[in-house]
């Protein structure tokens, strides 16, 4: 029974030692001190802050309009196009002028750029690596160079604002006869006007 009782006291103990530890009392030290409770420093009662400072300029989730949720996402994507569009080289593998799957959301992307700014050319450039012969590698630039602008065209790009030119293995973007240089020879690059 003394074994029983002891235990009874270290739960009740412990128990007490609990609460008093998992407790706030929720008290503020004063202007500009450091114990704020949670919420008081932007004046919300729910939601999350964004950015906050100590005026309340931050923006909260939950005063947050569908309006301004909309134009928020609609920012975010137009960042996300204007970033796509930095990549202007595209790669293909050897002997082939098949656009690769990872290249078309970025093509997608400069067609539609091109579809809103009909002022706007581009100059489309194919290119070989060195095996082959001059001729071959000329024709293979081309038709990299034409796959890549009758993409842009069924995209929404005028065929007027592209022109086409092929260097073949004339322009290499990286000298030697490896398989890592030539992967980067043969490629379509975008120069916009």
């Amino acid at each position: 029974m003394k074994m029983t009782s002891s235990k009874n006291v270290f739960a009740l103990i412990f128990s007490f030692a609990l609460i008093a530890g998992c407790s706030s009392t929720g008290e503020t030290t004063g202007e500009g001190g450091m114990g704020t409770s949670a919420g008081s420093a932007s004046g919300e009662e729910s939601g999350s802050t964004v950015f906050g400072g100590g005026d309340g300029s931050g923006v909260s989730s939950s005063e947050m309009t569908e309006q301004e949720r909309m134009e928020a996402e609609a920012r975010a994507e137009q960042a996300q196009a204007e970033a796509m569009r930095e990549i202007t080289t595209f790669y293909f593998d050897f002997d082939t002028a098949e656009i690769k799957q990872e290249a078309r959301d970025v093509l997608v992307a400069h067609a539609r750029y091109l579809q809103a700014n009909p002022g706007q050319n581009v100059r489309i450039t194919g290119h070989a690596d060195e095996r082959g012969t001059k001729e071959y590698n000329l024709a293979l630039g081309e038709r990299r160079a034409n796959a890549v602008q009758r993409f842009l065209v069924v995209n929404g790009a005028s065929r007027g604002q592209t022109e086409t030119v092929s260097y073949g293995e004339e322009q290499p973007a990286v000298m030697g006869s490896s398989e890592s240089a030539w992967a980067q020879n043969r490629r379509v690059e975008l120069d916009f006007e």
